[in-house]
């Protein structure tokens, strides 16, 4: 199925830098996630030439989200841990992390107890990682995993994947179709709880931008158009609201900082998403 040409015209509303003044400094903050309740907010700081990858946590308190903290589950300083994602439930938080070797980003999960307390980390088996790198893995509705990676065997340099865990516990593979990925570089994808909007991170020019596709009658992809954010600089780490109408994302803000921004897909939007954080 064929894309047609598009631009960032082609999607409604002017991003808006959203980001929390307890979550931003003068580095990169990127890819966040929310908790089912919406009183927990995971993501990732950088550092400004977007290196030195940290999880961070916040809650809401009080009507105001605290200074982030590293998890208890954090890897040691100095290794890159990145791309948090809760699952649908809650009870796991998905994340990309360099632990297991120290040189490219692999998938691992922790899940959390009925005490609240989180757990000991587990790296996902092959060939959900694999010796390429991983990213922002998200766990969807029927229990698959989509994730981006460099590995080779999709129709690209990097490409878009769904993983499937099977009844005998090994896990399936498979690239996506086309479109969304393509010959190009697609590094992460952000999919509507509904499974009907879909945003990638991809690369077809000098640098990385959104697209959103539309679910069509056949199960294929239709992209809407570019989501109208900055062309001279490079946005990352989409998260849709449940209704797939607003996206939170990060791109630059200045020479010294990135930060969250916040962009309009459609009207009729869910205005109490993002999570405000009340008393």
């Amino acid at each position: 199925m064929a894309c047609h040409a598009t631009s960032a015209a082609d999607t409604a509303g002017q991003p808006v830098r959203w980001t929390p003044p307890a979550l931003s400094t003068d580095q990169y903050e990127s890819s966040p996630t929310f908790s089912p309740d919406g009183r927990e907010l995971f993501f990732f700081r950088a550092d400004r030439q977007f290196d030195n990858y940290r999880l961070l946590h916040s809650r809401c308190e009080g009507g105001q989200w605290s200074v982030p903290q590293e998890p208890p589950f954090a890897a040691a300083p100095g290794v890159l841990e990145t791309d948090p994602a809760f699952s649908p439930d809650g009870r796991r938080l998905y994340y990309g992390t360099a632990r297991y070797n120290g040189d490219d980003l692999d998938i691992w999960k922790v899940e959390r107890g009925a005490d609240g307390r989180w757990g000991e980390p587990q790296r996902l088996p092959e060939p959900v990682n694999s010796p390429h790198t991983e990213l922002l893995p998200r766990e969807l509705a029927d229990g698959r995993l989509l994730f981006g990676s460099n590995r080779p065997g999709g129709p690209g340099g990097r490409d878009l994947y769904f993983a499937t865990s099977l009844s005998d516990g090994r896990w399936q593979v498979e690239p996506l179709p086309s479109p969304p990925n393509t010959a190009g570089n697609e590094y992460e994808a952000e999919l509507s709880h509904d499974g009907k909007v879909m945003v990638v991170v991809a690369n077809r020019g000098e640098r990385s931008h959104l697209y959103v596709y539309d679910r069509t009658d056949d199960d294929g992809w239709r992209e809407r158009g570019r989501v109208a954010a900055r062309d001279d600089v490079f946005q990352v780490g989409p998260l849709l609201s449940p209704d797939g109408k607003r996206l939170l994302f990060a791109q630059a803000d200045g020479d010294a900082s990135g930060e969250l921004f916040l962009a309009d897909l459609e009207p009729g939007f869910d205005s109490a998403w993002p999570p405000s954080c009340p008393p």
